[in-house]
């Protein structure tokens, strides 16, 4: 039993999405308050597990449809380097491992809102996910229950603008990624719901989310609220480097991609360089000198 095959099948590369609990506190000017830090980073703990056994059971569900395809067939389970008994072991200690982090910061609407991420996701991978527009709005109260999650460990409010920011980002990568799948023809035997999304909607609604990022982002900057948290006026300066990461993701995802954004943001490193350009930025205005 090797466990770098436990680690392949955590999909730990994928962790990166659960970087988004974190945004509250980030966003809150308080990144420093090491209570709100340490809680921040439980909660980042505990959706990495949930999400990890989220993952090993729909793997475990689709192993057949896995066994097909022409990559997922090299994932640990399809490729029968995990037996489905030691699966079902791990998935239920992943579990258990996500709501200990969970009680470290307590609260019980966080805890529901764990339950309720894997309540959705088991749905997603036991048939909802074959339902267009369904499976990308799962995909997308991912993003969102992230953000509520470590809003709700922090006690710390965030903008309406900031949800929209990320309700948008979130549709933008879903509709991206089924866009590439139907593209590339990936999905025709494991992934039924490709041949119901024509591509022409699917690119156009990847336009119109980038659009409505820009947008619910510049009102972000700029709302009454925001200014006065941070005393400055500012932040409207980020807007065009935001502007710029999300053309280039596109201009990537458009290319020769297959859209995951995890894979893109991984192996883009102009994109990469972007994304830590604006992060470094964002902590010179917010700590630096507010």
């Amino acid at each position: 039993m090797k466990f770098k095959y436990y680690l392949k099948e955590m999909r730990v590369h994928h962790y990166i999405k659960n970087l988004l609990v974190f945004v509250p506190l980030a966003c809150s000017g308080q990144i420093f308050n090491y209570e709100k830090l340490i809680a921040s980073l439980y909660a980042f703990l505990s959706f990495c597990f949930i999400s990890s056994a989220i993952y090993f059971i729909n793997d475990i569900r689709d192993i057949e449809k896995d066994r097909n395809h022409p990559t997922k067939c090299n994932r640990p389970i399809a490729a029968g380097h995990i037996k489905i008994k030691y699966a079902i072991i791990y998935t239920v200690c992943l579990i258990a491992i996500a709501i200990l982090f969970n009680v470290l910061c307590f609260s019980v609407p966080s805890l529901l809102l764990l339950l309720l991420y894997l309540i959705i996701n088991l749905g997603y991978s036991f048939g909802l996910k074959n339902i267009p527009l369904l499976d990308i709005a799962i995909l997308v109260s991912g993003f969102i229950i992230r953000v509520l999650y470590g809003s709700i460990v922090t006690d710390i409010q965030i903008s309406n603008w900031l949800y929209l920011v990320v309700i948008s980002v979130a549709f933008h990568l879903g509709f991206g990624k089924r866009r590439n799948e139907l593209k590339k023809q990936v999905g025709d035997e494991t992934r039924k719901v490709i041949k119901k999304y024509p591509f022409s909607f699917l690119d156009s609604n990847m336009h119109i989310c980038m659009a409505l990022i820009f947008v619910f982002y510049a009102l972000w900057t700029v709302d009454e609220k925001t200014v006065t948290m941070y005393n400055s006026d500012v932040l409207i300066w980020t807007v065009p480097l935001v502007m710029l990461i999300f053309m280039k993701y596109s201009l990537t995802i458009e290319g020769n991609s297959d859209g995951d954004p995890v894979e893109v943001l991984i192996h883009d490193k102009v994109l990469v360089g972007l994304c830590v350009l604006y992060l470094i930025l964002m902590f010179v205005l917010l700590y630096v000198i507010r």
